[in-house]
């Protein structure tokens, strides 16, 4: 074989191979890096909630609807609930689909909002992926990996 197709077949297999090890390390440090506001601030976008969504009542309370280990558990909501796999969680999720700190539960005046806090796989409320803080309530279901949690009264 020609010393050039090496050559290039080299620099292609190079080029394969950072771009993993890049992939990678960003995951890590996205995984690691310590929440912050400033990541859903970025992005631009105002609330989804609103439109439509006023008629229901703020929620007190969240329960764990689907999920292991905590099914059934019913939480009292304070001024702010952190969600994840870490000890330092108020909600500690036994997820594989869930980071250490994925998501938090705020209170915004009197109504609760909900963040992603960079997860890798995403913050869902009632189906739709949550891209900014978002308006919680009563009724609606918080999806954080295979875990389900219901706002409730």
């Amino acid at each position: 074989m020609p010393t050039i197709v090496l050559d290039l077949l080299k620099y292609v297999f190079l080029a394969v191979l950072y771009i993993f090890m890049a992939r990678a390390v960003k995951a890590i440090y996205v995984e690691i890096k310590p929440p912050t506001t400033a990541r859903v601030q970025q992005t631009g976008k105002r609330p989804a909630a609103g439109v439509g969504r006023r008629s229901k009542k703020a929620p007190s309370k969240v329960a764990v609807v689907e999920g292991q280990g905590l099914k059934g558990k019913t939480f009292t909501l304070n001024s702010e609930m952190l969600i994840g796999r870490a000890e330092k969680c108020h909600i500690v999720v036994e997820d594989t689909y869930a980071s250490q700190v994925h998501a938090r539960i705020f209170s915004k005046g009197e109504v609760y909002m909900v963040e992603d806090m960079g997860s890798t796989n995403g913050t869902y409320l009632n189906r739709q992926k949550v891209t900014a803080p978002t308006e919680l309530q009563r009724g609606d279901h918080v999806k954080i990996g295979k875990t389900v949690l219901e706002m409730r009264k």
